[in-house]
């Protein structure tokens, strides 16, 4: 155990502790160039490796030196980004861009599609011709849009008021029927008893019209005669005119149920009894 235990260390015969070049400990975290971290990151935008030709698609992960630049963009600062390429090691560096809101390529790499290049191409090759001819077409196409917002804005207004006049001519109808029910119902029940009475009158009126066309009809003949009645005179003995005695009237009729006697089953079924032998 004791063999394992170091209480002296070897120094050669050549040593020289004023070599040995130190940094002091409140000194170590600061550097005299950029500050650089260690950060993990995946790759903004596809591209492809300058040594080897790999192609390295958008959303690869990496470990990257993240290092702050001296540049700035409207106090916006400039981050410059350190990769290695994942088939020939070779180093890749691409820088932050705010100014169209994507990242750059620097160094060692290729970018597949520069969105902005395009549209950068397209305003520097134009003739000044083709320049006038845009500039007419962007004008003429900003004066359809205020012209169409001016339509919109008419035909909004117009709609407004439409559904506004139909709003107010709901109102005066209910306003209307309101003030009718109101005033029927301050006159109570009066003007509802005469309109009920009115209304019995009309119809009793009715039915004796009706009475009357019905007798005239039955006391005419086809031919169109009236029917007379005979009136039968009696003298003051009791026989009438014609010298015929008065008649009984006769008894009304009567509509009870006379019961028949029952006939004997026997009889009725055609059975015959024989007579019984006598014992004597």
């Amino acid at each position: 155990m004791s063999e394992r235990k170091v209480l002296t260390k070897y120094y050669p015969p050549d040593f020289d502790p004023s070599a040995i070049a130190r940094t002091p400990k409140h000194l170590r975290g600061q550097q005299a160039g950029p500050k650089v971290i260690t950060v993990r990151l995946m790759a903004p935008f596809s591209m492809k490796c300058t040594h080897c030709g790999e192609y390295i698609y958008k959303g690869r992960k990496f470990n990257a030196r993240k290092e702050t630049t001296e540049e700035k963009y409207f106090s916006i600062p400039i981050y410059r980004f350190y990769i290695r390429c994942t088939r020939c090691s070779g180093e890749i560096t691409f820088l932050t861009d705010p100014k169209n809101m994507d990242y750059k390529a620097e160094k060692g790499v290729k970018r597949n599609f520069e969105p902005w290049r395009d549209a950068q191409s397209e305003t520097l090759n134009e003739t000044e011709q083709e320049t006038l001819d845009r500039l007419e077409r962007e004008e003429g196409e900003e004066q359809e849009q205020q012209d169409r917002d001016k339509m919109e804005e008419l035909e909004e207004k117009m709609q407004d008021s439409k559904r506004e006049m139909a709003i107010a001519d709901a109102l005066d109808e209910i306003r209307t029927r309101n003030a009718r029910i109101e005033r029927n119902e301050a006159r109570g029940d009066e003007a509802t008893l005469a309109t009920v009475k009115e209304d019995i009158d009309e119809a009793r009126l009715q039915q004796e019209k009706e009475d009357e066309e019905a007798a005239k009809r039955a006391f005419t003949t086809e031919s169109g005669e009236k029917v007379k009645r005979l009136v039968v005179e009696e003298n003051a003995s009791g026989a009438t005119s014609e010298g015929k005695a008065s008649e009984m009237p006769p008894p009304p009729p009567s509509f009870a149920r006379v019961k028949k006697p029952k006939k004997p089953l026997v009889n009725g079924l055609g059975i015959k009894k024989k007579a019984k032998p006598s014992l004597v």
